[in-house]
């Protein structure tokens, strides 16, 4: 069997998104009326599957696009500053296919085709109930009655955003033969799959994230995956498609107010021009939020380039070098979501310094941005981030690439 490298198939980027640009459009032209009448992505989805972007990083000799992960995480902010919903129900699909990028199993090159075709794969992690740190409520058990060794899990989980849109269900479990915690790719299209789009965030909401239950659910059994072989990078990239999400609300929030700006009639007696669109402090404001646009992208750019070393150094076969990569990447996704949190959740309130008390119209629907920044942002708390930044840069501790939430010692696990 030929060795499996990483790919180097580096397509222009202005050539890749321009297939996607024009689908682009049309998903920002109803955003703000999706998220003002709760209607779930489904069309708009399904529209970018079939044109292939799932397949973005799937090599060209396999049928995908060959993308770089700058270019894969360029293009999510694009999609992002159309409706930043998708990029993040999208989570789980790229970061399975970038699991099965980097395996030398057998069934990478099954799923890579799979990609190809346009199936997609959701999110299913966190455990609802009395769960304490370390616990996995959700079970995996052989199916006695299965001829090919397959398997049936049995749990409820929560945050599963994207799996509502799904074909697969990437979810953490453990397994009751032996304990090992396991990744278990479940089939969302069969009864014993039930997803719930009870999510109530004031922001992000219609990510599809919310509940799913797993009830004697079947599991092939090469769908079986042992967590400590996942791709070793993952938490940091993870951590990146929720940067797209910070950085195309800035860029959705700088279009959008340019737009009411430029055709604002009304001024006020003590202001310094005839319009708006001509004041300097009003051209200051709106100035300022691109800036922190342009600032945004261009930290995230850099946490992609130390995520693509990553992905090239699982193929370098020098142990050493593989880890030295993976926490640089871990390292710099969290500077990256320390500073972006700051830049997004501020150019996102800014806005509203360019247009008085009209832009706070809920026909408007400009809060949106802020609250789906500030969402974005509440996740993988950044304060605990800048301290491990501050651990490394002071005591050169290495920051964890694995972590799990859940009661502790005295808490309350349902909070």
């Amino acid at each position: 069997m030929t060795p499996i490298t990483a790919a180097t198939d580096h397509v222009d980027y202005e050539t890749l998104a321009s297939r996607f640009r024009p689908i682009f459009t049309r998903i920002a032209e109803g955003a703000s009326a999706r998220e003002q009448d709760h209607r779930l992505p489904f069309d708009e989805i399904k529209e970018l599957t079939q044109a292939g972007f799932g397949a973005l990083r799937v090599p060209v000799s396999d049928g995908g696009f060959g993308a770089t992960l700058p270019q894969l995480f360029r293009l999510l902010t694009e999609l992002a500053a159309a409706d930043s919903n998708i990029p993040q129900a999208l989570r789980g699909h790229f970061a399975f296919v970038e699991d099965r990028l980097v395996t030398t199993g057998a069934q990478r090159a099954v799923w890579l085709e799979r990609f190809v075709k346009g199936e997609i794969v959701g999110n299913s992690w966190t455990e609802v109930g009395a769960v304490k740190i370390g616990d996995v409520i959700t079970k995996v058990s052989p199916d006695p009655e299965s001829p090919t060794g397959g398997f049936r899990i049995k749990g409820t989980k929560y945050y599963s955003t994207g799996s509502i849109f799904a074909d697969w269900i990437d979810t953490f479990a453990q397994r009751t033969d032996n304990n090992v915690k396991v990744i278990a790719v479940v089939n969302a299209h069969q009864p014993g799959v039930a997803h719930s789009d009870d999510w109530d965030g004031f922001g992000q909401r219609t990510t599809g994230s919310g509940t799913s239950t797993f009830t004697d659910a079947s599991v092939e059994a090469g769908n079986v995956i042992d967590f400590d072989t996942r791709f070793k990078y993952q938490t940091a990239f993870y951590q990146a498609v929720l940067l797209t999400v910070l950085a195309g609300s800035i860029r959705a929030a700088e279009r959008e107010i340019a737009t009411e700006v430029r055709h604002r009639t009304r001024i006020f007696s003590h202001g310094n021009a005839d319009s708006f669109a001509a004041d300097p402090q009003i051209l200051q404001v709106v100035g300022q939020v691109s800036a922190r646009a342009y600032a945004a992208e261009a930290t995230l750019e850099r946490a992609a380039r130390a995520l693509q070393g990553a992905y090239e150094g699982a193929f370098l076969d020098n142990p050493v070098e593989e880890e030295r990569l993976n926490d640089l990447a871990e390292l710099e996704t969290a500077q990256a979501q320390v500073i972006l949190t700051e830049l997004s959740t501020r150019a996102t309130s800014d806005i509203f310094d360019a247009l008085a008390a009209s832009g706070t119209s809920t026909k408007k629907n400009l809060d949106r941005h802020w609250r789906n920044a500030r969402t974005a942002a509440s996740h993988n708390p950044w304060v605990f981030k800048a301290r491990i930044v501050g651990d490394y840069a002071v005591n050169g501790t290495t920051p964890p690439r694995v972590w799990s939430i859940g009661a502790g010692p005295k808490g309350d696990p349902g909070k």
